[in-house]
C-alpha cells in the first residue's frame, strides 16, 4: 500500500509548470495511482507565481497539502523554492532550477532579487538537487524543455515506470515538440 505522495510544482509563468503537472499527473493514472490535483495560477501571464498541489497514492481524498506536507517540491525557478520552503516536510526532497526570473517589483528597482535562495534551499534540507535545467534545455534543442528536464528528475524518483512517463509525455506534448521532450525527459532522468 503506496501512502499518498504530495508533490508541490512550482514556479514563474510561462515556464511550463502547469504541463508538466498534466505530465506527472497522466503518468501517475496511468500507473494505477489514484490522484488529486489543485492548480493556483494567480498572474502567471504576467510572470507571477504559478503553484500545483499534486497528491498521489492508493486512494487519495484531497488535492491540498498543508505546511511541512510536501514529499516533494519541483521548483521551476529558484526564489519560488525559497519561497515554498515551509511547505517542506523536514525529511523531504528539494528538485530547483538554477534559473532566476527576476519579478516586476526587482525589474522597476522597488526590490531585489534574494541572493541567497540556493544556500536557504540547502540549508532547509540536505535532499536537495540543483539542476541546470535551462543549459541542459538548450543542449537538446529547445529552451522551453526545461520543464520536462526538471520531470525527468521527478521521475526517477517516483514508483512510476519510466516508459509510463514517456508515454504520458507523448499523450501531453504537442507531437512537432515529442522528440526534444523525449531527450529532454531522458537528461533528467539520468540526473
Amino acid at each position: 500500500m503506496l501512502k499518498p505522495v504530495n508533490i508541490l510544482l512550482v514556479g514563474v509563468g510561462g515556464q511550463g509548470t502547469i504541463l508538466a503537472t498534466r505530465v506527472l499527473a497522466k503518468a501517475a493514472q496511468d500507473a494505477g495511482y489514484d490522484i488529486k490535483v489543485s492548480e493556483i495560477k494567480g498572474m502567471a501571464q504576467r510572470g507571477g507565481s504559478v503553484v500545483t498541489q499534486v497528491r498521489l497514492g492508493e486512494k487519495v481524498y484531497s488535492p491540498l497539502i498543508s505546511e511541512g506536507g510536501a514529499d516533494v517540491i519541483l521548483a521551476f525557478e529558484k526564489m519560488e523554492a525559497r519561497r515554498w520552503l515551509p511547505y517542506l516536510k523536514t525529511d523531504g526532497h528539494i528538485i530547483v532550477n538554477d534559473q532566476a526570473i527576476h519579478p516586476v517589483p526587482v525589474l522597476t528597482g522597488a526590490a531585489e532579487y534574494p541572493a541567497d535562495c540556493l544556500e536557504k534551499v540547502k540549508a532547509a534540507t540536505p535532499h536537495a538537487i540543483v539542476v541546470d535545467a535551462l543549459n541542459i534545455a538548450l543542449a537538446c534543442g529547445n529552451p522551453k524543455a526545461a520543464n520536462v528536464v526538471l520531470v525527468g528528475v521527478l521521475a526517477r524518483r517516483l514508483p512510476i515506470p519510466k516508459e509510463t512517463w514517456q508515454a504520458a509525455l507523448k499523450a501531453r506534448v504537442p507531437e512537432k515538440f515529442i522528440e526534444v521532450n523525449l531527450k529532454a525527459f531522458e537528461e533528467g532522468y539520468s540526473i
